[in-house]
Order: C-alpha cells, then structure tokens, then sequence
C-alpha cells in the first residue's frame, strides 16, 4: 500500500493554523492570527488579535471609529506581536524562523518581527497595500533581509469539531 498523497503541505497546515487562531479574537470587525514557525518545522508560538491581558474584553473599546481613545486601535495587540510575546522558550530559537499570518503585518509588528530574529513572512491578505504603514513594513522587511510572500493554495480545509462517533 501506497501512502497517501492528498496530505496538506506544511505551508498550508501552518496558515491553517493561523486562521484557526484568528477564530479565538473577540474583535467584531478583524480576526487575525499568527503562528511562527522555527526552520524544522515545529510550532513555536501562536497568537491573535485581542485585548492585552486583564483588559476586560466586555469592557474594551472595540469601536473603528470616534475619539482614538475610546477606539480599538489604541489598545488592540496585533496577532504578530502576540504570538512573539507568547513564546516562552529562548529568543535565539526565533532566529531564521518563518510567521505566518493572515494580514501583511503593520509597520510596528514589523519591527517586532525584524527584532524577533524571524526571516520570512508568509501572509494571506494584503488587505491595506499602498498604505504609509503598509509601504514602511516592506521597507523595513526589505532593508534588514526578511522575505515575505503571499501564501497561495487551491486547497480549501474544513475542521469539523464535533465530536466524531
């Protein structure tokens, strides 16, 4: 007997992954997750966009729009920083690591990302190209020598939860 050929690739396992973790943010607009990857292929960390840790996520300003201060944007942790924040092994293990995400980062999470040691970026959307912050994230991935490239499969996954009888 053959093996099976119709297994996912480690590209799409690990976007699956992201996209998983995109499900666990509360935020009513924009899931996003991220999940970085080391250069054997093991899982090192994980993340999502939501609220920082002890902020009431019934109390949080989940709003797009009004005064800065009783909005989102103000206070939400980006997926990319907290799957970097949430590793809980050596810094050095980050080094020549991949992340994968479902939106090309921000301009802060690229220096976060550049700073973490990780070398490639595999993203989903590129949801705000020609934006100010969008142009300085692929400057500044550009100039200290990490790739990134749009993720691409025709392979649609579907993840039943239930439990299997």
């Amino acid at each position: 007997m053959d093996k099976r050929s119709d297994y996912i690739k480690w590209d799409e396992y690990f976007m699956a992954i992201a996209k998983l973790s995109a499900e666990r943010s509360k935020d009513p607009n924009t899931q996003v997750g991220a999940c970085i990857v080391s250069n054997d292929n093991r899982i090192l960390a994980c993340g999502y966009n939501g609220a920082p840790n002890g902020f009431d996520d019934d109390d949080f300003p989940w709003k797009r729009e009004g005064n800065p201060l009783n909005t989102k944007y103000m206070y939400v942790c980006h997926a990319e920083l907290n799957a970097i924040l949430n590793y809980r092994g050596f810094r050095k293990d980050f080094e020549g690591a991949r992340i994968y995400v479902e939106l090309f980062p921000c301009n802060e999470c690229a220096k976060a990302i550049i700073q973490s040691g990780i070398k490639k970026v595999i993203y989903a959307s590129d949801k705000y190209n020609g934006t100010e912050s969008n142009m300085a994230s692929k400057k500044l991935f550009s100039e200290c020598g990490v790739d990134y490239v749009k993720f691409s499969s025709d392979k649609k996954i579907e993840i039943d939860l239930t439990e299997k009888e």
